[in-house]
This record gives C-alpha cells, sequence and structure tokens, in this order.
C-alpha cells in the first residue's frame, strides 16, 4: 500500500451482484466502502454500467446502504455524450432503454454515428440489422462503444456484455468502434482526474481481469482483483494480465489496505 491516496472501485462484481430485481450486495462490500471513507482515503467508483442513468443506478445503490453519490461515479454514457458534442455527432442509439435520458440533450436526427451499450433484451436481430444499415450506409462508419465487457454476472448467472454485439458491428462493417469505458485509457485518466490522485498513488479494485485490472496497470496504477462478480479461477492463469494481488473480496481488500498504511 505504498503511498496509496485513491481507491477506484469496480461496482458491479465487487458491490454488489445485479439481477432482475435489482441484485444484491456481496457481503461486507457495504461496510468496506464505509470504512475506505472514514480512513481519508480517496475513492472513485469506476463502472462500465449501461444500463441505466447514473441518477438511476445510484439511487440502487444508496437502497442496498452504500455510502456513493452521483459525483463519484466515472459511467461511460457522460463521456460519450462529451465525445459527441465535441465531434458534432448524431448517435444512431442502440442501449438500453433506462440509459436513453442521459442523452436526452444530444441531436439525433439523421445519425451520422452508431452507439452500443449493454442493450439487455432490445440486442434483438432486428435492433443490430438496424445499428448494422446505419453503419454500412456511412462513407466513413463510427461505432462508439459504452465498453466491450465479454460478459458480467447477474444472480441468476453470466450474461453477454455488451463487447460480443460491439465485435459483431465491427465485423460486419470493416470498422474499428472507439470505446469509451473500461479498459481505454482516457477513462481512467477521467477518474483519478476526479480524484486528484496521480495513477502511480491509486489502486484499482475489480473482478475483470482485461477491463479493470488490465486497463489500470496500463495507465500506471496498481490493480487487484476480487474472486466475486465475474471472477472465474482460470483469470489466474490469463497469458498476458497478472493483477497485483488477488483478494477473495472487497472487505479482504480494505483490510489489507488499510493496515499497511
Amino acid at each position: 500500500a505504498r503511498a496509496v491516496r485513491g481507491l477506484l472501485l469496480d461496482v458491479s462484481g465487487v458491490l454488489y451482484d445485479s439481477g432482475g430485481d435489482g441484485g444484491v450486495p456481496i457481503a461486507g462490500s457495504v461496510e468496506a466502502v464505509r470504512r475506505i471513507k472514514a480512513s481519508g482515503l480517496k475513492l472513485q467508483f469506476c463502472t462500465n454500467e449501461t444500463q441505466a442513468t447514473r441518477e438511476k443506478f445510484v439511487k440502487k445503490l444508496q437502497g442496498m446502504g452504500f455510502d456513493i453519490s452521483v459525483a463519484e461515479v466515472t459511467a461511460p454514457a457522460p463521456a460519450a455524450c462529451r465525445i459527441l458534442r465535441e465531434r458534432s455527432l448524431r448517435p444512431h442509439l442502440l442501449v438500453h432503454n433506462d440509459l436513453v435520458p442521459e442523452f436526452a440533450e444530444i441531436d439525433k436526427a439523421n445519425p451520422n454515428c452508431v452507439v452500443i451499450g449493454d442493450a439487455a433484451e432490445n440486442f434483438t436481430y432486428a435492433n443490430l440489422n438496424e445499428a448494422f444499415r446505419v453503419l454500412i450506409g456511412m462513407e466513413k462508419p463510427v461505432l462508439i462503444s459504452l465498453g466491450r465487457g465479454r460478459y458480467y454476472k447477474e444472480t441468476d448467472g453470466l450474461k453477454l456484455d455488451v463487447g460480443a454485439y460491439m465485435k459483431a458491428l465491427e465485423y460486419a462493417c470493416d470498422v474499428q468502434a472507439e470505446v469509451v469505458g473500461k479498459p481505454a485509457k482516457m477513462f481512467f485518466e477521467s477518474a483519478l482526474a476526479e480524484m486528484g490522485v496521480p495513477p502511480q498513488q491509486a489502486i484499482m479494485i475489480g473482478d475483470d481481469i482485461v477491463n479493470d485490472v488490465g486497463g489500470a496497470q496500463r495507465c500506471g496504477m496498481r490493480a487487484l482483483q476480487v474472486r466475486t462478480g465475474k471472477y472465474r479461477p482460470c483469470d489466474e492463469n490469463h497469458p498476458h494480465v497478472k493483477p497485483d494481488a488477488y483478494v477473495n473480496n472487497l472487505a479482504e481488500a480494505v483490510d489489507i489496505i488499510l493496515q499497511q498504511l
């Protein structure tokens, strides 16, 4: 825990397991967040959540007992909106219905790009084909993806994530998606800037070996992988990414970090 001033926490799979009933907190995680804040360490929640607005997402977590505010959450949709405005892009949206309000102030007439997120039940053939037609009709297709995760865990098991559908559109349209969210370096840098902490003084804690751990390490951070959420034992033999440590859950990670401060 040398020179640690701030922690970045993934949310789904670290704080709670999502599900159709709203999800359930992972044992010890509510108290772990409280202990981090009491310690004086800076804290930012760094999530690829794209099934709800930040406001709705935070309200759900508060209902589970977590001490969390909208300002403490770095999420892909607001970052994507900044890019759309800066580049005068008008998106065709393939996202979850509950995320659409994040794009309320974005011009969506006559689309000149496609934005894809974790659309869940909206990932029908018809909707994917509509996004494909928008992209293939462009001279220079622009595909923006709110993450590139392969799968995530809900209370009833693993679910396909946005990355699988992103890859389908990439292949069909011969285009490279621009990823907004983990593991993009710019996304981690934005979260660090929110905390005011340099990467060498921050630790990322996540359940995704590639997007959480690998992405954070490429930014100069140390990263821990929890054995909760989407973690699988084969992660510990990953050919390219090696966490700085494995921990059984967030509570254990906080115990170790606070003991060494």
